[in-house]
């Protein structure tokens, strides 16, 4: 009997076009709102539904707001802002719902004490919700001035930063020590070495903005995620244990030249889950398939719950290799690898026709 991600294979054919979610976290005051309302001047974001938490702190900016009834803002530019007072799921499924024109994308807004995992649970765990909305991912402001203390006292976050696909350093304008700006981009990149940093201030909206409006019209996760590359800092191979710094975290990339069998990695995959689910605070990758070479199949997990995996029509790049990105606590990389490769010999010993 198959586990959570083989049964998720065994379906993966049956999809349709879904709603890009992308997240935006970050700490009390790290920045937030002000990217936001920055965000929301911008053009081309009609049909864009903001959903924020902590609503009456939040606020956005007067000059933005077009019409407000009990749980919607509309703002002046074509955006929809939606209030959670209680669960994301209702806010989702209400703009699923809803009459009019159809919603492109979504931008969350967490709280500035959220742990960002449970709304990445929630996407993937609510059948109704995943087959309405997919992932496209997470941007996390990180405070240039306070950030290395606040990494320091609060592990929420550390998590937040850990499963970010993009950083944006806040408030560097506010700056008089440039070392202590490479101390704390250091500190990042030891949680989360594979994703991307963003520090001139002046363009952070638009790079916000061209993420969202990149995945409005994917079928699939998008072909500019950040594990379609594999950071230099990372093993090629995932043989060497990923060093362990003092949050606590670590991340490492798992390469393989060659095609992997699809039942083997699934059986892999199924075991790496019931055995460290707790501790996989993101995995996501492309995969390149024995059984279908030619279309690279994309996972994208948060602990133990894993989105249902798609196959892109087509490589984005001639880099064919499998590249899976694991942000760990305390997961060994090299016994990752290992494994894999047991069980890869296994199904080849049983069926040596597949490669």
């Amino acid at each position: 009997m198959g586990g959570h991600f083989s049964s998720l294979l065994a379906g993966d054919a049956a999809h349709g076009k879904r709603v890009p979610v992308t997240i935006l976290t970050g700490f009390l005051g790290s920045g937030k709102t002000t990217l936001l309302n920055r965000l929301l001047r911008l053009p081309d974001l009609h049909g864009t539904a903001v959903i924020v938490n902590e609503f009456g702190a939040v606020g956005i900016d007067h000059d933005l707001i077009a019409q407000t009834t009990d749980d919607t803002i509309l703002l002046a530019n074509g955006c929809m802002c939606c209030a959670v007072r209680g669960d994301l799921v209702e806010a989702l499924n209400r703009i699923g719902e809803r009459a009019g024109p159809p919603v492109r994308q979504v931008l969350i807004e967490t709280s500035g004490l959220a742990d960002p995992g449970p709304i990445l649970r929630t996407l993937m765990a609510d059948p109704g919700i995943r087959s309405r909305f997919e992932l496209a991912g997470v941007a996390c402001t990180v405070d240039s001035v306070l950030g290395m203390g606040t990494l320091d006292r609060h592990a929420e976050s550390v998590r937040q930063v850990a499963v970010a696909d993009r950083l944006f350093l806040t408030k560097t304008d506010l700056l008089h020590d440039e070392s202590s700006l490479s101390h704390l981009l250091k500190r990042l990149r030891e949680i989360n070495a594979v994703a991307q940093l963003h520090v001139e201030r002046d363009n952070q909206p638009q790079v916000l903005h061209d993420h969202i409006q990149a995945h409005k019209n994917s079928q699939v996760t998008p072909t500019d995620a950040l594990f379609y590359r594999v950071p230099q800092t990372a093993a090629d191979t995932a043989t060497d244990a990923a060093p362990q710094h003092r949050d606590g975290i670590s991340t490492f990339v798992l390469v393989r030249d060659v095609p992997l069998p699809r039942e083997a990695f699934a059986a892999w995959l199924d075991m790496v889950i019931a055995m460290r689910g707790e501790d996989l605070l993101r995995v996501k990758g492309l995969v390149h398939q024995a059984e279908d070479p030619d279309r690279p199949l994309v996972i994208h997990g948060v602990q133990h719950l894993f989105h249902p995996p798609e196959s892109l029509p087509a490589w984005p790049s001639a880099d064919r290799r499998t590249r899976i990105v694991f942000i760990t606590r305390g997961v060994n990389a090299q016994a990752m690898g290992e494994t894999l490769d047991v069980l890869v010999r296994r199904h080849l010993r049983r069926s040596p026709s597949t490669l």
